[in-house]
């Protein structure tokens, strides 16, 4: 039984702003299991009010008209505070010599002899970290004896393997600039070596810092996603890096117990492997510039033509262009859109995945102009690499994923993908949240229960001059509770209490179904009566939830049961919730570069500009760990 608030929030309808109010539906999770509250055979509805007059509020209406309908604000996005450096205490560090509390790492004693008394400049060191690591580095040097990174010669091999690592960041999205250490020269004096052993305590120190600092960042990521907007929601990943310290210090292969903690995941490889094949190149490709907001429709007389005509002919097959060689070899650059060159662009959308319909917009330019750039790849690569930490380092056998920008689901099943869908997501202003959990229940002939965003943001102005407005579309409204019409609810006044669904039908919002897995957002998976949307190539148009193309398909296989089975329990026309057997994790993300099931990485158009805030955090958290000098 599934027991938390959220869920029942969630079930009541697709919401994008958080606001501290009832749920937007009265229905309980015991009446969808139950199949969905009988309805009321009897209901004793106020009589008719008096012109002018409201039955809950008996004030003059016209004496509100002009009041301003309230607004529910959606989530935003911050200004990335990263997390702050802090000097790691090495003031505080216990002597071993005077607790007698000494751990030895069987380093041969002709090798502590010349840092016997190095422990003494601890308290001079000055080293910053973030505050986990600095915190790690003072557990672990706490009435310790012996060093792990340097010997009486210097840094010792275990650092030299170590540091080869650091600096080799960059091959899995990270910056070699955060971990850079500087390493004490060979070539010192000798007649100093008080100088001598000072360098060294600080190289130990920096080298640990560095070291850990790496490993949390390749394990959870520099970036927090909570702090880059209310959109994200992640419980970030925990290191136990004093643990990880203790096993390098006796480690035979320190690199390979550093490069183990490196993501694994297949999806991870393939960027990896993307990113290290898009270094190696230039941007010698010829490219063809189209005008950005370019928009060309059959008809239209646009100077952008030739240049659209130009990247047919660079990035169209030799097939097509064969099949279509009497027209592109009579084209004089001309600006009229005729069908005959309308005929050419549908043909060329339509090899390349595109809506064949002749308009020629931001997705067909994309392809037309080669797409980003190989700098810009990268950085979608690196920004991509980095949001991975985020989710589990193993996606699973079992899953959905749902990529937004690219508009589309995975069903991925055995550790194969299985099928893929189109999708709608949130708007602009209605953006979907990035967030992973577990699909629970599938519900069919579903209850819409409109969330308290849509009743104040969209549905208020027309109730305030039309109050039967929701009688006459077949929704039903409660206040506290009770069952009223429309237009014996006020309007002007609060709406926490007012609960607006609409019932199972051909009209429903929601069509036939909604797959449910439980989350504060109130974001699920649903049908929609809205089949037209499905055939656009920009699919950011909902309120939030994700629609599916093909929603009967999904359910059957989150819930191990044919489409036919599917179909009858839709048949029936109950509203009923089917829990899944099993529980199906469910990854709603969102990356501008990722492998599809082959393995090769595409990029997508970074539809709300998230990545953009991805880039001010990597610049924001580069600053504060890499203050410049002077």
């Amino acid at each position: 039984m599934i027991r938390s608030v959220a869920i029942v929030a969630l079930m009541t309808g697709c919401a994008i702003a958080t606001l501290d109010v009832r749920p937007a539906s009265a229905l309980t999770l015991m009446d969808f299991i139950r199949g969905g509250r009988e309805r009321t055979r009897e209901r004793a509805y106020p009589a008719q009010p008096m012109p002018g007059y409201d039955m809950m509020a008996p004030q003059r209406l016209e004496d509100r008209a002009a009041t301003r309908p309230p607004r529910v604000s959606s989530p935003r996005y911050y200004t990335y505070k990263p997390e702050q450096m802090r000097r790691i205490a090495t003031d505080r560090l216990v002597d071993p010599v005077v607790t007698g509390s000494v751990q030895s790492y069987g380093f041969p004693p002709m090798l502590r002899i010349p840092l016997a008394d190095a422990r003494q400049f601890l308290p001079q060191v000055e080293v910053r970290a973030p505050a986990d690591v600095a915190k790690a580095v003072e557990a672990f040097y706490g009435g310790r004896a012996d060093f792990v990174w340097i010997d009486g010669n210097g840094a010792n091999a275990r650092a030299r393997s170590a540091l080869a690592v650091l600096a080799d960041a960059a091959k899995i999205g990270l910056d070699p600039d955060d971990y850079a250490v500087a390493v004490p020269a060979d070539d010192f004096d000798r007649a100093d070596m008080v100088a001598r052993e000072k360098d060294l305590v600080r190289f130990e120190i920096a080298m640990s810092a560095a070291v850990l600092t790496y490993v949390q960042d390749t394990v959870r990521g520099r970036i927090d996603p909570n702090k880059i907007s209310g959109y994200h929601d992640f419980k970030r990943k925990s290191v136990d890096l004093v643990a990880f310290l203790d096993k390098a210090a006796t480690s035979a292969d320190v690199a390979a117990l550093i490069e183990e903690r490196n993501p694994k995941s297949p999806q991870f490889l393939a960027l990896k492997q993307e990113l290290e094949r898009l270094r190696a190149e230039t941007d010698a490709a010829p490219r063809v510039e189209i005008a950005p907001g370019t928009l060309l429709k059959p008809g239209d007389n646009n100077p952008e033509l030739a240049n659209i005509v130009a990247g047919i002919k660079l990035k169209a097959s030799e097939a097509l262009k064969a099949e279509h060689a009497v027209v592109l070899a009579g084209y004089q650059g001309t600006p009229e859109y005729t069908p005959e060159l309308v005929s050419l662009v549908e043909a060329f959308q339509k090899e390349h995945g595109l809506k064949a319909d002749g308009v020629v917009g931001q997705a067909s330019i994309r392809v037309l102009t080669g797409g980003d750039t190989t700098a810009s790849k990268i950085d979608k690569l690196e920004i991509a690499m980095e949001q991975a930490r985020w989710l589990p380092n193993d996606l699973g056998n079992r899953y959905v994923f749902i990529n937004q920008p690219a508009f589309m689901a995975y069903y991925t099943d055995h550790g194969a993908e299985q099928f893929s869908m189109r999708v709608v997501v949130g708007s602009k202003a209605n953006q979907t949240y990035f967030f992973h959990d577990e699909i629970q229940t599938v519900e069919v002939n579903p209850y819409w229960g409109v969330p308290q965003s849509i009743i104040v943001n969209e549905m208020l102005p027309k109730l305030r001059s039309d109050p039967s407005y929701l009688d006459r579309m077949g929704y039903q409204v409660e206040v506290g509770g009770r069952v009223v019409p429309s237009y014996a609810v006020d309007w002007y006044g609060s709406t926490n209490s007012v609960a607006v669904r609409q019932p199972p039908s051909s009209d429903n919002a929601l069509g036939e179904l909604k797959i449910l897995f439980p989350n504060s957002h109130a974001i699920y998976m649903h049908d929609t009566p809205s089949k037209s949307f499905f055939k656009r190539d920009q699919r950011a148009l909902s309120h939030g939830c994700v629609r599916l193309a093909e929603p009967r398909r999904m359910a059957a296989a989150v819930l191990g049961v044919s489409m036919d089975d599917v179909g009858n329990e839709i048949a029936q026309g109950r509203n009923r919730a089917l829990p899944v057997p099993q529980k199906v994790p469910v990854y709603v993300s969102y990356f501008t570069a990722w492998p599809n099931k082959d393995g090769k990485v595409e990029y997508f158009n970074d539809v709300y500009e998230r990545d953009m805030y991805m880039d001010r955090a990597f610049e924001a958290t580069r600053k504060a760990r890499q203050p410049a000098e002077g």
